[in-house]
């Protein structure tokens, strides 16, 4: 799945909100461009995802300029007033909102179940404002992919959190090399950290993650019911947090003293 930016821009001159940029994010391929401003970071995002139409340029999902298919195949990620959790919120309170508006199950069990999958157990109760700039990142990463549809994300300005560059790119690395097309918008002296740093082979590393696929597919024909359990060592497992029927009544584990959970961000 390949997104690309060509040209594009919000306003003209020295002064437009969002100055020319061009770039490209594929399958095993991530994309990275720097802006500046205030504005810029969240105005790219929007255009990135279909949100906003740029004054010039175009942006494509494989050479399809259907600002509709790109909404529904990318979700933004951080991306501050429009796609950002409060941070006085846990990481247990983030992850319960973003597990309901995927269609999961959003009780106390199935919110452990998924932290544990992600390596955030230990910090269920550590407000999102105080986590490390990488769990953060992979926390939002990982809950945005669970909405139906989405194949891609646009994260927007990790570095404005902190943190060692190393250690979120790693997380992006990690979803990319997992088939998630990735853009990350980010400042200038963090994507010079990020082009300092040599370029994993995504497509091996994705290979490897699924256990040779292309070459177990007769066998996994033949064995139809295993491989209809099977999942990636590297993707959370989400069967076990499907929302039960309607009719049942097995909706909720939440204690009446969680029942009630802010929204964790805002979306205009």
């Amino acid at each position: 799945m390949r997104l690309e930016l060509d040209h594009v821009a919000v306003g003209t001159g020295p002064g437009a909100p969002l100055p020319e940029l061009t770039v490209v994010a594929d399958r095993f391929v991530p994309g990275f461009v720097a802006v500046e401003t205030v504005d810029a970071p969240v105005l790219a995002s929007l255009v990135a995802v279909g949100r906003m139409a740029p004054s010039s340029g175009h942006v494509t999902l494989d050479g399809s300029d259907d600002a509709g298919a790109i909404r529904a195949s990318f979700a933004l990620v951080d991306t501050p007033s429009v796609a950002e959790p409060f941070g006085s919120l846990t990481v247990a309170q983030v992850a319960r909102e973003e597990l309901a508006l995927a269609g999961l199950r959003s009780d106390r069990a199935s919110t452990a179940l998924l932290l544990d999958e992600i390596g955030l157990a230990e910090h269920r109760g550590t407000r999102l404002q105080a986590l490390p700039t990488e769990l953060r990142v992979r926390l939002l990463c990982e809950l945005a992919v669970l909405r139906e549809g989405v194949q891609g994300l646009v994260l927007t300005s990790p570095e404005r959190h902190g943190g060692d560059v190393v250690a979120w790119l790693a997380v992006v690395h990690d979803l990319v090399a997992r088939g998630v097309t990735v853009l990350t918008i980010t400042g200038y002296a963090a994507l010079a950290a990020v082009e300092a740093l040599p370029v994993p082979d995504f497509a091996a590393r994705g290979e490897h993650a699924t256990g040779g696929a292309d070459a177990d597919a007769d066998a996994a024909d033949a064995d139809s019911a295993d491989a209809d359990d099977a999942t990636g060592p590297d993707d959370p497992d989400t069967s076990s947090l499907e929302a039960p029927d309607t009719d049942t009544d097995d909706t909720t584990d939440i204690p009446p003293d969680d029942s009630a959970v802010a929204p964790t961000r805002e979306d205009r």
